[in-house]
């Protein structure tokens, strides 16, 4: 053997395991290791996936209401007229918010609640402070939630007690299924899909629901 074959075997690299080495209980802790980081809670994870089924729970309920599609109606009503506080009915911005909403049309939704909210309706802002928190988004979450309880212009706001007892409630029905508000129909879903095709260079619906919706939504709320 040569100098350079010498060499060359002391370079060589040892392709042997190492002794005492257990290739299946290091895979083991590997599988052990990705299990508990799966099954640990994110808890900024869980808030937002919560605030999303409560404001679901939430839509559901305003839009289940007896007195929705005749908001709505109005709403629809004379399409010319601005839509400010003197001349916007804010229950049917409301109902149309929660509708666009439960359709997959969120960023419709938060204009609309938004416009509500506006004007002073306390649910829009609290559909709204769910929506940013199901988003992750906390700081728009306060605001909207110090738009709900602020009492310093009407002394009825709403307190923490109430707040804390309407999520239980939304908490129960999402855990249970036990609720007697239905979610959008097909053809109710149908009708805002079109109203949306409708609305010129933007994917947001800004104008008002037409009468073939409002109709659409009154067979809903009949049934």
């Amino acid at each position: 053997m040569t100098a350079i074959d010498d060499l060359l075997a002391d370079a060589r690299i040892p392709t042997a395991p190492h002794e005492g080495f257990d290739v299946g209980a290091a895979l083991r802790r590997l599988a052990a290791d990705a299990a508990a980081a799966a099954t640990t809670p994110n808890p900024d994870l869980e808030r937002a996936v919560q605030a999303g089924q409560r404001l679901s729970v939430v839509c559901r309920w305003v839009l289940n209401r007896p007195d929705a599609a005749d908001h709505v109606d109005r709403l629809a009503q004379d399409p010319g007229t601005p839509m400010d506080e003197g001349h916007l009915d804010v229950d049917g911005a409301l109902v149309f918010a929660c509708l666009l909403h439960l359709t997959d049309h969120r960023e419709s939704a938060q204009f609309w609640w938004q416009l509500a909210a506006g004007a002073g309706h306390r649910a829009a802002a609290y559909c709204l402070h769910l929506h940013h928190l199901a988003l992750g988004e906390a700081r728009e979450a306060r605001h909207w939630l110090h738009v709900v309880t602020d009492d310093v212009l009407d002394s009825e706001a709403p307190d923490s007690v109430f707040l804390a007892t309407l999520e239980a409630v939304a908490a129960y029905v999402r855990r249970t299924g036990s609720s007697h508000a239905s979610a959008p129909t097909g053809g109710l879903e149908m009708e805002v899909d079109r109203l949306a095709t409708t609305t010129a260079g933007s994917c947001i619906i800004v104008q008002r629901p037409d009468q073939q919706l409002a109709d659409r939504l009154h067979d809903f709320t009949r049934r």
